[in-house]
């Protein structure tokens, strides 16, 4: 088993990234953990709470959670992965998502290399870059289409909380990684030097 961190900042490309490794990967047994799934339940907050809710600092991430998930799929044991919905800003009571234990498991999320015992879990940490401004446009269309909010909603979260935070907490935790890679999915480059070396890996662990 292969467990894999890969980060980076919102609308780096790290979806794009793990979309082409496990388009590569395809007949290994291949998972994805995403952050996001766990998220803290804000479901008692009122709306104007959860307007103001912080997705980009480490306090709003169920960590514990999420480790000890890891830690059984690490084990062998499957976990009940929990369903979060940013339109609500609440975790589903009566929805999960059933993983099995693979031989790649990709933990892949903005914040996931701030937290100590969580990077020290695994075996390759991946940290996707971009220009600001590549990501301010992703960020935009992604929140537009898929979260239902405005572009001036969408600039003045930018403004007040992804833009600081990434500064503050994102880019700092670039230094714990093993392999960066600029401008995301799209560097042919840098995704063939990224295969080579989880395939590696793989031999290394079978041996």
């Amino acid at each position: 088993m292969l467990i894999i961190g890969i980060a980076g900042g919102t609308g780096s490309g790290k979806t794009t990234v793990v979309r082409k490794l496990k388009n590569h990967f395809k007949n290994e047994d291949f998972v994805v953990v995403p952050q996001d799934s766990y998220y803290k339940d804000s479901s008692f907050m009122t709306p104007e709470q959860k307007a103001a809710n912080n997705f980009d600092h480490p306090n709003s991430v169920d960590f514990d959670l999420l480790i000890s998930d890891i830690k059984k799929l690490k084990s062998g044991q499957s976990v009940e992965q929990p369903v979060y919905s940013y339109i609500t800003c609440s975790r589903s009571t009566t929805e999960t998502v059933h993983v099995e234990p693979a031989t790649i498991i990709i933990v892949e999320g903005i914040l996931i290399f701030t937290n100590e015992e969580l990077r020290n879990m695994f075996d390759i940490l991946i940290y996707v870059d971009a220009d600001a401004d590549d990501r301010l446009g992703r960020v935009i269309q992604r929140d537009i289409e898929e979260r239902g909010k405005t572009v001036q909603q969408v600039l003045k979260r930018y403004q007040e909380t992804v833009k600081p935070m990434h500064l503050q907490f994102i880019e700092p935790s670039k230094r714990y990684a093993d392999i960066i890679v600029p401008q995301g999915g799209h560097n042919t480059v840098a995704i063939s030097i990224l295969i080579a070396t989880i395939e590696k890996a793989l031999l290394t662990k079978g041996e």
